[in-house]
């Protein structure tokens, strides 16, 4: 199991997401990141959804308590262990290319409900989709 985690929407540095903060002495920057993915625009946050064609930009930090960052990322997730298929979010541990390119596993958490008439963000960067906005 990863130490690592890929975040590529409000609970990326700068944002002001709700139970984030109480995670910042346990995550360790390593840098920015991209995963396999197509991201869309949900409103107040954006979605991940596993794809072929496509990388969508963020955020890799390294757990210092794992265990610990997991529990409270599932929390603001909305993800059950329990129940997966009734998540707003999956968990899921997947390759993560690192900037200077190499290849590392990381948790990431993909949007697990249905998408509607949520727009897909192109570049798969969400600073840069809503600096654009």
């Amino acid at each position: 199991m990863t130490d690592l985690v890929f975040f590529y929407g409000t609970l990326m540095s700068g944002f002001k997401r709700p139970g984030r903060a109480r995670l910042d002495q346990a995550l360790k920057p390593i840098g920015r990141g991209s995963i396999p993915a197509a991201l869309f625009d949900l409103g107040i946050y954006p979605a991940a959804i596993p794809a072929h064609e496509g990388r969508v930009w963020g955020e890799v930090h390294q757990m210092l308590d794992t265990d610990s960052v997991l529990t409270t990322l599932d929390e603001i997730e909305g993800y059950s262990a329990a129940e997966p298929d009734a998540s707003l979010y999956m968990r899921t541990e997947i390759p993560v290319t690192l900037a200077d390119g190499h290849t590392t596993s990381a948790w990431v958490y993909f949007y697990n409900a249905p998408l509607g008439r949520a727009q897909r963000i192109e570049s798969g960067d969400y600073l840069e989709h809503l600096n654009l906005k």
